[in-house]
């Protein structure tokens, strides 16, 4: 298939975006994109393209922006229940960690989370991914961690194989059961961080070879916050889980700084999510690191507050920044990379340019796939979105629709109608 007359022709070629690099989008006017057998073959000017490959099947982009599709590194989107009777105590003051203490929270849905059955789940769970995929996200990371016990954690880690293997949204796997203290618990944490390393990760190791055999090993993940997992504690369980051979990422910084971060950067995580109170001397730390720093603009909207992810100092440190929806049933329960992209442009003061690059190249860094996906470039999987504009710019300047016509993933194209998506 041989996609052509794209008005813009986002490729964002040549790699994942250092600091105030971000933005670079390559593009090519009046576009084309030569796909076959799920993979990108070669990108161009529409005529040199088509006089070159003149009995390829074609599909016009009728002078509309083709680029990649959104990878949205950091969601929590697999759980049972919502929270919608907790917004209102939000919009009244009440403050998260107060809602968590009070038994609320992450805790509300593991109650919900650990008495739905597999089925139910993922059927709970599909809707999320449909409108992901229908908003142009093609690939995400789904995080475990309402279950906070081994036996819903692993259940909810199934759940997220059959959602991936039925697609077309594409998954990539982490393992956060250390996301809160479950009540059991409560009275000693110390004792659940152990059993997180003593018994869940080996545990885990030895389910994923069984039931995910010579795919990569999920990410472990730690929530490490005041009322969470402290620093220490932390660094138990991902110096714990990278013995075991895992990749590893962190929450931090989301309501205080506990140097989270910093321990990233020193144990080489992926990614340090999240980055409000982020201090400048972590700043500097992201900057010289290959620590992508996620910014997740959706979760202080969400929660009615003003403080976001520093981006700017970020940027200036030299940092990888990339954008996520941290899509969740209690603080952002939004399925759209586009909104998050309108929020980065208000909220973090990025540009469409780089909010488009944190959301594609960077992003798929974010989740160690960026030799694969989040640029249009020869080799790598077809996966492409085909907006309803003409000018790239439309992403971050309009909010609260779907600028996205069709789906293309893995080369097989899917059109889209407001929330509805179906094979073409």
């Amino acid at each position: 298939m041989l996609i052509h007359s794209a008005s813009q022709l986002l490729t964002l070629a040549g790699g994942p975006q250092r600091g105030e690099a971000l933005g670079n989008l390559g593009i090519i006017e009046d576009g084309a994109v030569l796909i076959r057998e799920g993979r990108i073959v070669e990108v161009g000017r529409s005529a040199a393209l088509r006089a070159r490959y003149a009995d390829e099947p074609l599909l016009d982009a009728e002078g509309c922006v083709v680029m990649p599709g959104f990878v949205d590194p950091h969601t929590h989107l697999i759980w049972a229940g919502d929270r919608a009777a907790e917004f209102e105590m939000k919009m009244a003051g009440r403050h998260y960690l107060e809602i968590l203490a009070a038994g609320g929270g992450i805790l509300s849905t593991v109650r919900a989370t650990r008495t739905a059955s597999l089925e139910s789940l993922i059927n709970q769970t599909r809707p999320r991914l449909m409108r992901m995929f229908a908003h142009g996200t093609t690939t995400a990371e789904a995080k475990t961690g309402y279950g906070l016990q081994l036996s819903t954690e692993l259940r909810l880690l199934q759940a997220l194989l059959k959602l991936d293997a039925e697609g077309p949204l594409e998954l990539a796997f982490t393992f956060l059961a250390a996301h809160a203290i479950p009540p059991e618990y409560e009275k000693n944490p110390q004792a659940y961080t152990d059993l997180i390393c003593e018994t869940m990760l080996p545990v885990l190791r030895q389910w994923w070879e069984t039931q995910a055999p010579g795919r990569e090993l999920p990410f472990v993940d730690v929530f490490c916050e005041r009322g969470a997992f402290s620093l220490e504690q932390t660094r138990q369980i991902l110096s714990r889980a990278r013995e075991l051979g895992f990749p590893i990422k962190v929450h931090a910084d989301e309501f205080e700084n506990l140097g989270g971060t910093s321990l990233a950067v020193e144990l080489g995580a992926v990614s340090a999510d999240h980055l409000v109170k982020t201090s400048e001397a972590d700043i500097l730390r992201l900057g010289g690191s290959d620590t992508v720093a996620v910014s997740l603009p959706c979760t202080p909207f969400g929660l009615a507050e003003c403080e976001y992810t520093p981006a700017q100092k970020l940027l200036r440190a030299g940092a990888i920044l990339a954008l996520a929806t941290d899509c969740n049933p209690g603080t952002a329960w939004c399925e759209s990379m586009q909104f998050a992209i309108a929020l980065a442009c208000r909220s973090l003061k990025l540009t469409p340019a780089q909010a488009i690059a944190a959301a594609t190249i960077n992003a798929a860094h974010a989740i160690r796939r960026a030799d694969r996906i989040g640029s249009i470039e020869p080799g790598k999987q077809a996966d492409l979105l085909i907006l309803s504009v003409a000018d790239y710019r439309h992403l971050g300047y309009r909010f609260g629709t779907n600028l996205v016509r069709k789906v293309i993933k893995r080369g097989r194209v899917y059109s889209v109608d407001v929330g509805y998506y179906e094979a073409v």
